[in-house]
């Protein structure tokens, strides 16, 4: 666990490399540690190192860790995929669910996002690769469903996430990529208030940043391997 600040410090360092290769300010980039089926312990070590935005796949998982850190200055995101059975928890405990790719869950997380709260921030998940059984919308898809996102009274509509398929091929790589951010460009004609492309990981993110990734989600780079044990969603 000594080792989390300084691979933050190499992350954050990456990150502003690459913005500044694609002109941009590395402000421009949040990083989103990924601490999905690493313990609370490990969390904490990098809320010391200064990092408050963390990303878990699995809802119990990270109601785990919010009720062992509370009171910490945390935001939370749901990254993972989001089934109707835990909408109610994932509505009252997140700050983001990056997961959006229905109707239907979208309408019960702002049913379900408890009075008094923010309105809930979501992003739509894109299937660019086009691979069978992923999760996400389809490319063409994804106008539909922003409009009916953005009418709901509890939810706020940030932007775009995906997760392309891996591959050695750069060129495809930043094509897929670059996919996504015309999406947004595009939507950002309807709703010119979205300002979050997320995409980008351990292994890609110089590329997602070229193509103009607001926010980066890193796991093994900070944490390091997964845990082998998969957790209860």
């Amino acid at each position: 666990m000594r080792a989390i600040h300084g691979n933050l410090q190499a992350v954050r360092e990456r990150i502003a490399r690459a913005a500044a290769a694609a002109g941009r300010e590395p402000r421009s980039v949040t990083l989103l540690a990924v601490s999905k089926t690493h313990p609370a312990a490990m969390v904490e070590r990098a809320l010391e190192a200064g990092q408050r935005a963390f990303g878990e796949n699995y809802v119990q998982e990270a109601v785990e860790k919010m009720d062992a850190l509370a009171g910490r200055d945390i935001a939370w995101h749901l990254i993972g995929p989001l089934q109707s059975n835990k909408t109610r928890l994932a509505a009252a405990r997140f700050d983001w669910v990056h997961s959006i790719e229905s109707v239907k869950i979208a309408r019960r997380l702002s049913g379900q996002r408890p009075a008094g709260m923010a309105p809930l921030n979501v992003l739509i998940q894109v299937n660019v690769s086009g691979e069978a059984g992923k999760s996400g919308v389809a490319p063409e898809e994804v106008s539909g469903l922003a409009n009916a996102v953005s009418s709901m009274p509890n939810l706020r509509l940030r932007g775009l996430m995906a997760i392309p398929e891996p591959t050695g091929d750069a060129q495809l790589q930043r094509c897929r990529l670059s996919e996504l951010r015309k999406l947004l460009e595009q939507l950002r004609k309807q709703h010119p208030g979205l300002d979050t492309l997320s995409m980008g990981m351990s292994d890609d993110m110089e590329s997602a940043i070229a193509e103009g990734a607001t926010l980066v989600r890193i796991g093994t780079a900070i944490f390091g391997n997964r845990q082998k044990i998969r957790p209860a969603a």
